[in-house]
């Protein structure tokens, strides 16, 4: 049996992650990580640590409930971090980790082209929509 190196060892173990399989843990992260209130958070905390109600501010339209099930799940995944601060009231922080900070160029990117493009769907949605309607008709 040839030994390997721990290097070799790694790269296999890398090159078993494909997303394109049901099983893959990376792709319960893609999950994550398109989620729309995960999007938003992540840039909603580039520029610095946010209290969750300036959080629930910025984020029109998200409940609590999400807004609460979305930050323990990104304080889980190791994105974010939750400073509890104590006071009357409490205050509690979140805070983009260094690895969330790795995340948002991307995140970021994919904010900008959407307010870009947005028009652009639009119309080719309206589109697809009057084609539709025309085939049932």
């Amino acid at each position: 049996m040839a030994t390997r190196t721990a290097a070799q060892r790694r790269t296999d173990e890398r090159a078993a992650y494909d997303a394109y399989l049901a099983t893959c843990p990376a792709r319960q992260l893609l999950d994550r990580i398109s989620d729309k209130w995960v999007s938003l958070v992540l840039n909603a905390l580039a520029d610095e640590p946010l209290r969750y109600r300036d959080l629930n501010r910025i984020i029109a339209g998200v409940s609590q409930k999400m807004l609460t099930q979305t930050l323990r799940a990104l304080e889980r995944d190791g994105l974010l971090t939750r400073t509890v601060t104590p006071s009357v009231p409490v205050r509690v922080d979140y805070e983009l980790t260094p690895l969330g900070r790795s995340l948002l160029p991307v995140m970021a990117s994919i904010k900008a082209w959407a307010e870009c493009h947005i028009e652009e769907v639009q119309a080719a949605r309206g589109d697809y929509d009057r084609g539709a309607a025309a085939a049932c008709e």
